[in-house]
C-alpha cells in the first residue's frame, strides 16, 4: 500500500471507488498477489483485532510492572454517565487491545504496539453499531492502513523519532479513515477525518514511565478513539479542515524532528520526569530490575 501521498491516494481512490479498494488494488500490484487473498489475510488481521478486544474486556490481570490492567473491564461494566454508548463501548475496547499489549498478548501494531488499540476499538464499535458487514470493514482496515502507509512514507510512525503524535496520532488518524468508510462517507471526507485527527494531537511527546509501553500510553490509546470518532463525525458532516492532509503529515514530521530527545521515548521528560513518575521507575527497578543495576 505504498502511496507517497495522499493526494496520490485520493485520486486511486477515485478510480477504484473508494481508499478501501484502492488499497487493495496497489497492494495487489506491490506484492504480485491475488486480491482475493489479500483480503483473507486482511480478514484474519481483523481477527486478531477482534479477539483483543474481547480478551481486554473480560481480563483483568495486572501486567508484569503493576501498572496497568484492569481498567477495560471496570470502564466497559460501568454505566455511562456522560457520553453516549457508542463511545463509551469504544474507548473501552481501545483500553482493553492497549492493555493486552501490555501483559504481551497478541495485537496488531496498528501503527504501533503501543498505539494498537485505536483502530481495532473503531472497527469493531462502528461495524457492530452501524451492521456493516465484514467485507466492507475489511475495506475500511485497508482504508485505514493506506492513510498508515503515506504517514510511514511522508514522517514517521515511531515514537523515538517522531513522540506520540507520529503513534497515537497516527492511529487516530487511520481511525478517522476508517470510520468514515464504515459509515459510507467519501474518500474526500476520510482525508479531512484524518487531517482533524492529526492535528488535534499535533505535538504530543512520547514519555513513558518507566520506560514502559503502559502509563501514559494505554490511556492515551482511548483519548485517541475518541479524537478519531469525533474527528469522522465532522468531516461526516460536512466540515473540512483547511490544510490538506498531505501537509499536515508533513508538519507532524517537521514537529516531531523539533521535538527535543527528551520526549521522544527516552523516559527523560514529561510524565516520566514527574515526581511521582520517578517513583514509579524507581519502583519498577527495585521489583524487576533496570539496565543500569
Amino acid at each position: 500500500m505504498a502511496y507517497a501521498s495522499f493526494a496520490e491516494l485520493l485520486k486511486a481512490a477515485g478510480e477504484h471507488g473508494s481508499l478501501g479498494r484502492a488499497a487493495l488494488a496497489r497492494e495487489a500490484e506491490d506484492s504480485a498477489s491475488d486480491a482475493a487473498d489479500i483480503a483473507v489475510r486482511m480478514a484474519e488481521t481483523l481477527t486478531v483485532m477482534e479477539e483483543a478486544v474481547e480478551r481486554g474486556l473480560t481480563e483483568s490481570e495486572l501486567s508484569r510492572s503493576g501498572l496497568t490492567g484492569g481498567q477495560a473491564v471496570a470502564l466497559h461494566s460501568a454505566t455511562p454517565r456522560i457520553i453516549d454508548g457508542r463511545m463509551h463501548d469504544a474507548i473501552a475496547a481501545a483500553l482493553a487491545v492497549a492493555e493486552v499489549n501490555a501483559r504481551m498478548g497478541r495485537v496488531v501494531a496498528a501503527p504501533t504496539g503501543g498505539a494498537s488499540g485505536v483502530l481495532p476499538a473503531v472497527l469493531v464499535t462502528i461495524s457492530r453499531t452501524l451492521g456493516v458487514s465484514r467485507d466492507s470493514t475489511v475495506l475500511a482496515l485497508l482504508a485505514a492502513a493506506s492513510v498508515g502507509g503515506v504517514i510511514a512514507a511522508r514522517a514517521t510512525l515511531s515514537g523515538a523519532a517522531g513522540g506520540c503524535q507520529a503513534e497515537i496520532g497516527s492511529a487516530a488518524a487511520m481511525g478517522a479513515v476508517a470510520a468514515v468508510e464504515l459509515a459510507g462517507g467519501t474518500p474526500e471526507q476520510a482525508g479531512h477525518a484524518a487531517a482533524f485527527a492529526l492535528q488535534g494531537l499535533l505535538g504530543l511527546v512520547c514519555d513513558p514511565v518507566g520506560g514502559l509501553v503502559e502509563v501514559p500510553c494505554v490511556a492515551r490509546n482511548a483519548t485517541g478513539t475518541a479524537i478519531a470518532l469525533s474527528s469522522a463525525e465532522m468531516a461526516l458532516a460536512g466540515l473540512r479542515f483547511p490544510i490538506p492532509l498531505d501537509e499536515v503529515i508533513d508538519a507532524m514530521g517537521h514537529v516531531g524532528r523539533s521535538i527535543p530527545p527528551s520526549l521522544r521515548e527516552t523516559a527523560l521528560g514529561g510524565l516520566a520526569a514527574t515526581p511521582t513518575g520517578r517513583n514509579l521507575s524507581a519502583r519498577l527497578c527495585r521489583g524487576v530490575g533496570c539496565p543500569e543495576d
